[in-house]
């Protein structure tokens, strides 16, 4: 073969695979018909230019479940079958990998407490019809801001509680007071004094983790002001029901932490079920964080992470 064919193979093989540029596109940037661009990219392959290895990270699952548990002391892990690393991937598979489990475990007379966020609500999307009976369901924290941004708080309840054949539970407040003295005052009306009740006797508790990043969605819903932001960004990895801790799983923030209004992160490890729902690079941190914490008891995850996770 021509020393030109295999040189323009090459380019067309570095364009397709590593660029990732159609066949179309790669025609008109080099000038030449489409057809001649599929028989060079089979020319790479055929002499070796090009090597494709399929990596299969489903059969690795088994075993990482097995260290993450090993590793941090877990009852259960569950690991979601994601391709790739895509964020949008990734919770679509492990809300569903979380609502097959609940759909496994949830038992007649469960009181169920979940958080909310975007997770959590493509959790409740894909909750499983069932028979099961005398289900409770509580919100485990706050759930009113002014702020414009969707936390899908009350969606999250009402499709979580119609799946159950129940009346949910909210915790109609916000989630961080303006202060700890107001917030103390509330606590002790007798109604909100009944939802704290029902968050504690929660028998499985279900929820993710947020980050410190600016566009982390308890920043958006002006609970808090720059200079409280700003500090928890230095201190903290990650917030559990709006509970900020640091790496080793500690509340970050006193101040902010006698200022929210919900389950106290030491309830957590109380539950038959402490199930943490999460995934993703940017999460990494704080995940480990609620590990190292020993908050959770079951994890649902996605293979990238958790192969992040055992290291």
């Amino acid at each position: 073969m021509s020393i030109t064919k295999d040189q323009l193979s090459v380019e067309v093989a570095r364009l397709y695979y590593q660029l990732e540029y159609g066949q179309q596109k790669i025609a008109t940037e080099l000038n030449i018909s489409r057809p001649t661009v599929s028989r060079l990219l089979k020319h790479a392959k055929d002499n070796g230019f090009v090597t494709i290895t399929i990596t299969d990270p489903f059969s690795e699952r088994t075993v990482l479940a097995r260290e993450i548990k090993e590793k941090f002391g877990l009852k259960e892990v569950v690991i979601a079958q994601t391709p790739s690393d895509n964020y949008e991937l990734i919770v679509e598979q492990i809300s569903l990998e979380a609502a097959n489990y609940l759909s496994e475990v949830v038992a007649d007379g469960d009181i169920i407490g979940i958080g909310w966020g975007t997770t959590i609500f493509e959790v409740a999307k894909k909750l499983q019809s069932n028979q099961l009976k005398n289900i409770q369901v509580v919100q485990l924290k706050g759930s009113i801001t002014h702020s414009k941004v969707t936390t899908f708080a009350h969606e999250t309840l009402s499709l979580f509680a119609d799946n159950y054949h129940t009346t949910g539970t909210a915790l109609p407040l916000p989630v961080i007071f303006d202060n700890k003295e107001v917030k103390t005052v509330v606590e002790k009306d007798r109604h909100i004094q009944h939802i704290m009740k029902l968050q504690e006797e929660a028998s499985i508790a279900i929820y993710t983790v947020g980050t410190t990043r600016e566009e982390a969605l308890v920043f958006q819903l002006e609970y808090l002001t720059e200079e409280q932001k700003n500090n928890l960004q230095k201190t903290a990895v990650g917030d559990i029901c709006s509970r900020f801790y640091n790496e080793k799983g500690e509340i970050a923030s006193k101040e902010v932490n006698d200022r929210t209004i919900g389950i106290e992160l030491s309830e957590l490890p109380k539950k038959r079920i402490s199930l943490l729902v999460a995934g993703g690079d940017h999460k990494l941190q704080a995940i480990k964080g609620a590990l190292n914490g020993e908050y959770v008891n079951t994890l649902v995850t996605d293979y990238w992470t958790a192969k992040k996770l055992v290291i």
